[in-house]
């Protein structure tokens, strides 16, 4: 069948790094434009590409089918919905939109339009992830009841010239890392009846929050579990990424998935060799004991990551008529959910989802 043919609203490291690569890596996709407003980065790795100075000249190019909304949080409302009322279909990058409410419109907007709307949310494609998920329904844990996830960095300044770093643009940790931390829980267990969070800013001069610690309670499908997700600017020395246990034993895994430090390295998916494969002394412990009680310890192969799958669930969803697994009308629990934990940190307490 014919490529979708895709434009990209902002070439800076989500364009560079999560979105241009996968596009050109899949035959099934044609990268037809590219904004940069003074720039011409794209034009090395993607000379096909034409440099576009404005997404409303991106949105005027009729032949353009699939639309990447990858500018700053506060604009994905506003470009989204430009991006739909031209007749496109759109990928808006996390945290998808700033409140429920306009997350609620677009949904409607989509539907009206009859234009797929989805929520970049690549986490879901982590190697660790694939690997959590895997081993909680192997049952090898017994009856799991506990889970903490946990995604940080060491970032101790300001970083100058970042509108995450500003707050006027979005950002803060709770929407960046957040969302795919309670993405990937809902993915897990559902979503939770009600989010107990503790929000603040820790770095000197901080202007957006950088530190975060959410409960989420009484989940759908698992209400059972105990579920702490974390972040930080503030961890030199990390803590692990997961955390499981269980009637049975325990699971404790270190490292991230290294498909981000492999792209921002220059490695690229088309080709390169054991894409998405994490070093064997990274791969997490497992503890568990048998019917007699006895402890047995061995480490658990982490599967191999892929964010291309992303695209291609697009792919067989737009061509194939597949489901779209990344559906905002069901991401749009990630933002219900970082409104509650805002609002639980501001007035200490728990508050329902």
């Amino acid at each position: 069948m014919n490529a979708i043919r895709t434009g990209l609203c902002s070439f800076g490291m989500s364009g560079s790094v999560f979105h241009a690569p996968f596009i050109a890596a899949n035959p099934n996709f044609e990268l037809v434009r590219i904004v940069e407003r003074t720039k011409a980065l794209s034009a090395e790795h993607y000379p096909k590409a034409i440099i576009t100075r404005s997404v409303e000249e991106l949105l005027n190019d009729d032949s353009i089918e699939l639309v990447v909304v990858n500018t700053p949080d506060s604009t994905h409302y506003e470009y989204a919905r430009e991006a739909l009322l031209a007749g496109k279909h759109v990928i808006v990058e996390k945290p998808f939109t700033q409140t429920v409410a306009e997350g609620e419109e677009l949904v409607r907007l989509a539907a009206v339009q009859g234009r797929m709307l989805s929520v970049y949310q690549s986490r879901r494609w982590d190697g660790d992830f694939l690997t959590v998920r895997q081993l909680i329904q192997s049952g090898r844990l017994g009856r799991l009841v506990e889970y903490e996830s946990t995604l940080s960095r060491y970032r101790n300044y300001i970083r100058s010239g970042s509108w995450k770093e500003t707050g006027e643009w979005g950002g803060g940790l709770v929407y960046n890392l957040g969302s795919h931390l309670i993405d990937q829980a809902i993915e897990l267990f559902g979503i939770p009846e009600a989010v107990y969070a503790d929000v603040t800013g820790q770095r000197t001069g901080t202007r957006v929050d950088d530190y975060f610690i959410i409960r989420l309670l009484s989940c759908r499908e698992v209400p059972d579990v105990s579920i702490t997700l974390k972040s930080s600017y503030l961890q030199a020395l990390p803590e692990p990424r997961f955390v499981l246990h269980g009637t049975l034993g325990s699971y404790i895994k270190h490292g991230v998935d290294p498909q981000e430090d492999a792209l921002k390295a220059g490695v690229l998916p088309n080709g390169a060799e054991h894409w998405g494969e994490e070093p064997e002394e990274q791969w997490g412990k497992l503890r568990i004991s048998d019917a007699n009680g006895q402890l047995t310890d061995s480490a658990v192969p982490t599967l191999a990551g892929n964010y291309g799958l992303f695209y291609q669930n697009i792919y067989e969803h737009l061509r194939e008529g597949k489901r779209l697994l990344t559906d905002a009308i069901n991401v749009l629990s990630v933002i219900r959910v970082i409104e509650a934990a805002y609002q639980s940190a501001r007035d200490q307490a728990v508050v329902s989802v």
